[in-house]
């Protein structure tokens, strides 16, 4: 029988297992703090423990269910890309990303996916499994991590590129932390899998992010990206957090987008417009609907006009984030030119819609939107 995940269990499911081994009721709270927010990697280091309770805790539970295979870092330090392993076998990949302010972790909820988009390289493998809450947990953990160590190390150490000459420009300009970071700030379930189809293990996670005794991250951080699984929008506006939602769109008729997003066949616009309608009801936010631009697919200005149209009918709060489609090896597709991104968005912005491009970070080493492949060298975008 396998030992227990630490990362899978509540305060409640802890302290139960502390109760089994014979252990006072307040170890629990001491160990709950040392996992979210000490960010303790190892029973060793929790040294407010008994030896005998750390060494019990080594031998008897799982305290990380992620080894790390492999990261790779972009050229300006901003961007790293883990490849984990999971206890059997089966490998993910999560995105941290560093911005002036900020700093957001893309999360992995399932290994592979089953919702064969065509554009993404997730979609290649197929669905391995789905991800346990505590497997989604780890990934912010160890992206936390990251932050800790990076905000106390200076640039020319977490890049070797840079001397240590332009430390004090580094992190001064736009592009580094301009306060320090404890942690990550933001999180994006946008990495391998679709979400609602894992929903309740994902549901765990969120919960087990924002319990306030525990990693306590606010729900108006987390967004979760969907590609129009209408189940789980309605389930998550009437969730009672305030989780931002985001759509794959990627096309204003169902025709392109059975081709597109095969799940379309089950889930057409309508029905999914229908749900973002009862989600921003309920909840009063926003919706953002991304949109991946594959040249000569779906970025003509008739196309453009057709999306306008079509969001400006619904009268629904909402925000389009169109996505230069990122190249996949051996992929027939080709990315769409900053010429024509940007016509597309001049039509979406005359009709009074808000759009923006989204900032492309981590493609030269296959971490962007749809490049995650789980130890290929090619995310969902839902």
């Amino acid at each position: 029988m396998a030992n227990p995940s630490l990362y899978d269990m509540n305060l409640s499911d802890l302290e139960a297992l502390l109760r089994a081994w014979g252990q006072p009721a307040f170890r629990t709270r001491q160990i709950y703090r040392q996992l979210y927010l000490n960010l303790a990697a190892d029973p060793a280091a929790m040294t407010d423990l008994p030896q005998a309770l750390r060494e019990r805790l080594a031998h008897e539970s799982t305290l990380n269910p992620l080894h790390l295979v492999r990261s790779q870092v972009s050229a300006d330090g901003l961007t790293r890309k883990a490849l984990f392993a999971l206890p059997d076998g089966v490998q993910i990949e999560t995105v941290l990303m560093i911005y002036a302010d900020r700093a957001t972790v893309c999360v992995s909820t399932q290994a592979g996916c089953a919702m064969g988009c065509s554009f993404c390289a997730t979609a290649t493998l197929d669905l391995r499994r789905n991800l346990t809450a505590g497997e989604m947990v780890a990934q912010v953990l160890w992206a936390s991590r990251e932050v800790r160590n990076l905000a106390s190390q200076p640039a020319s150490t977490t890049n070797p590129g840079r001397s240590s000459a332009e430390d004090a420009t580094w992190w001064g300009e736009s592009h580094a932390l301009r306060r320090p970071l404890e942690r990550v700030s933001n999180l994006v379930f946008m990495g391998m899998g679709e979400p609602f189809a894992n929903y309740d293990r994902w549901w765990e996670a969120v919960q087990r992010l924002h319990d306030p005794l525990g990693f306590n991250m606010g729900a108006r951080s987390m967004t979760v990206s969907t590609v129009g699984l209408v189940p789980g929008i309605l389930r998550l506006a009437d969730a009672g957090l305030p989780i931002n939602l985001a759509i794959s769109l990627h096309a204003p008729d169902d025709a392109l987008r059975n081709e597109l997003v095969p799940i379309n066949t089950r889930y057409p616009i309508k029905e999914i417009l229908a749900a973002a309608h009862t989600y921003v009801e309920k909840t009063g936010r926003r919706v953002s609907f991304e949109y991946v631009l594959i040249q000569g697919r779906n970025d003509h200005p008739h196309q453009a006009l057709a999306l306008a149209k079509l969001l400006r009918h619904e009268s629904l709060i909402c925000h389009v984030n169109l996505i230069p489609w990122n190249p996949l090896p051996g992929s027939p597709l080709a990315r769409s030119d900053l010429q024509r991104v940007r016509a597309f968005q001049q039509v979406l912005v005359d009709y009074g819609l808000a759009c923006t491009v989204r900032v492309e970070r981590g493609v030269e080493i296959a971490a962007a939107c749809g490049q995650l492949a789980g130890g290929g060298n090619c995310s969902h975008l839902g």
